[in-house]
C-alpha cells in the first residue's frame, strides 16, 4: 500500500487554482517555498511579492497559478486533507474489528505529522504546522458559503464523513456521529495549537497527547 501511495497524485479541487502547480517545476517550487515561508513568517505577513523573491521569480508568475494568497491557503489545506485521507485509508483498510478501526482512525487524524518522503517538494511536517496554526483562516471568512458552494472544502468534508461512517459502524444508534467526527478532526488541531501556544489551558502535554484524549473520549462516548 505504501508503494501505491507513492504512485498516487494528490488531487485538489481544480477551481482553487488557475494552473495546477503540480504540472510544472515552477509550480512545485511555489508550493514548496510557500509552505516554508508561511511557516516562517505567518499567513498574515505572507505575500506573493515575498514569495517571488524567495523563489527568484516575478510576482506575476505566481498569479498565473493562484489569483490570491487565500486561494493558495485553500490549496495547501485541501492538499493536506487529501494526504491525510490517504493515510487514513491505508492504515485502516485491513482492520476488520470496527472498534479497533475507529481507534486507529482517531490516531491517524490527531497525531503529530512526520514528513512523508513520497512527496519530495512538500514538507508535510511544516505543512502540518501551517494547518494547526493557519487552516481556520481558509474558511473563517465572509465568503465561506460561496467557497463551499464552489466545492473548495469537499475533501475536508469527505474526510469527516469517513470518520462518521466508522463511528456509525461502531454504534449505529448514536445520534451525533457527524458532530463527533468533526469535533475529533478540528479538536485535535486545536489541542495541538493550545499545547504550543496556551499550554496552561490544556492537559495535552507532558506525555498526554491529543490522540490519547480523543481516543478516550470516543471510547467513553460510544461505550
Amino acid at each position: 500500500m505504501k508503494d501505491l501511495l507513492s504512485a498516487l497524485k494528490i488531487s485538489v479541487p481544480s477551481k482553487i487554482y488557475i494552473k495546477d502547480p503540480e504540472t510544472s517545476e515552477l509550480g512545485k517550487r511555489i508550493i514548496e517555498s510557500s509552505i516554508i515561508l508561511i511557516n516562517e513568517i505567518g499567513f498574515e505577513s505572507f505575500t506573493f511579492k515575498k514569495l517571488g523573491l524567495k523563489i527568484g521569480s516575478n510576482e506575476s508568475s505566481i498569479y498565473r497559478y493562484f489569483e490570491s494568497k487565500h486561494k493558495l491557503l485553500l490549496y495547501l489545506s485541501s492538499w493536506y486533507w487529501a494526504w491525510l485521507e490517504y493515510q487514513l485509508v491505508i492504515e485502516t483498510f485491513s482492520i476488520s474489528d470496527k472498534d479497533k478501526k475507529l481507534i486507529k482512525a482517531v490516531e491517524v487524524v490527531t497525531r503529530t505529522v512526520e514528513e512523508d518522503s513520497n512527496f519530495s517538494h512538500i514538507n508535510e511536517t511544516l505543512l502540518y504546522r501551517i494547518i494547526v496554526n493557519e487552516s481556520s483562516k481558509s474558511f473563517l471568512t465572509k465568503k465561506v458559503d460561496k467557497d463551499n458552494k464552489e466545492g473548495y472544502f469537499e475533501i475536508y468534508k469527505r474526510l469527516i464523513n469517513r470518520l462518521q461512517v466508522m463511528i456509525a459502524d461502531v454504534k449505529p444508534n448514536y445520534k451525533f456521529a457527524m458532530s463527533l467526527a468533526s469535533t475529533i478532526l478540528e479538536g485535535g488541531l486545536h489541542q495541538h495549537f493550545l499545547n504550543e501556544h496556551f499550554p496552561s489551558i490544556t492537559n495535552c502535554k507532558a506525555g498526554q497527547t491529543p490522540t490519547d484524549f480523543y481516543q478516550q473520549l470516543v471510547y467513553k462516548t460510544l461505550n
